[in-house]
């Protein structure tokens, strides 16, 4: 079955159905995602040797589009995890990938820094992170992360664990992580129902090797990929605040 007669078949069976709760409930679309999940939506862009879709970005705006004019929150959702599983092909563990093929890992991205004194961002880089041994505590909030609390992994920005200074490094934190909270009540600038909020890292515990890529500040740094993605796929309800982190 092709990716597009699948999508129908989950735009009518599922998201259809879903997209009215998602709006005017606030709740998070999670039969929408689990029947993409089921359909092979969510590892479209996964090589096809991993088990995906091998499908690449014309495809996978062609998804977030549909899935957005019927639910906004779901399409949401699905530009922040194609964004975040272009990372991720690029520079993720073939555990991982084969995860996201399977349709069995939501990811997401949590790049804009959150001011302490008030609403606005720091931008990328300003995180914290710090080394001891083979555990990394990573020091943030991370503001307006699409599908907070509901997602399975985080692409997460610091500033370089080492001597600071320009640049950042991303770390792929599990959901689970020791340290990571997610307030109960999503509150943030995307679509009702995307599960849009802030979260903290204060500290979050994360293994060493969780480091996927860092750059030293140049114009064709780690973010280049995200950048490139979140560009193609149309969500202007989250544009702003990841626009402003991926510079």
């Amino acid at each position: 079955m092709s990716y597009r007669s699948a999508l129908t078949s989950v735009l009518s069976s599922a998201i259809a159905s879903s997209a009215q709760q998602a709006s005017l409930g606030a709740r998070f679309p999670r039969a929408s995602v689990a029947a993409l999940s089921e359909a092979g939506i969510l590892g479209l862009t996964v090589c096809a040797d991993l088990g995906g879709g091998g499908l690449g970005l014309t495809e996978a705006a062609d998804v977030v589009n549909q899935v957005s004019r019927l639910c906004p929150a779901t399409g949401a959702v699905l530009r922040s995890h194609y964004a975040a599983v272009a990372f991720i092909e690029e520079y993720g563990s073939p555990w991982v990938r084969r995860n996201v093929a399977a349709g069995q890992h939501l990811s997401t991205l949590a790049l804009a820094d959150a001011d302490e004194g008030g609403p606005g961002g720091a931008g990328p880089g300003a995180s914290a992170a710090r080394r001891a041994g083979g555990v990394v505590a990573l020091h943030a909030r991370k503001r307006d992360v699409v599908g907070a609390g509901e997602a399975d992994s985080y692409i997460w920005s610091s500033a370089p664990v080492v001597g600071g200074g320009a640049g950042q490094t991303l770390w792929l934190v599990p959901a689970d992580a020791p340290g990571l909270h997610v307030p109960a009540r999503p509150s943030g600038a995307g679509p009702r129902g995307s599960g849009t909020a802030t979260v903290c890292a204060d500290p979050v515990l994360i293994p060493a090797d969780a480091m996927l890529a860092q750059d030293d500040g140049g114009p064709d740094g780690v973010l280049s990929t995200v950048r490139a993605w979140l560009a193609a796929l149309p969500a202007a309800d989250t544009e702003p605040a990841l626009a402003e982190a991926v510079g």
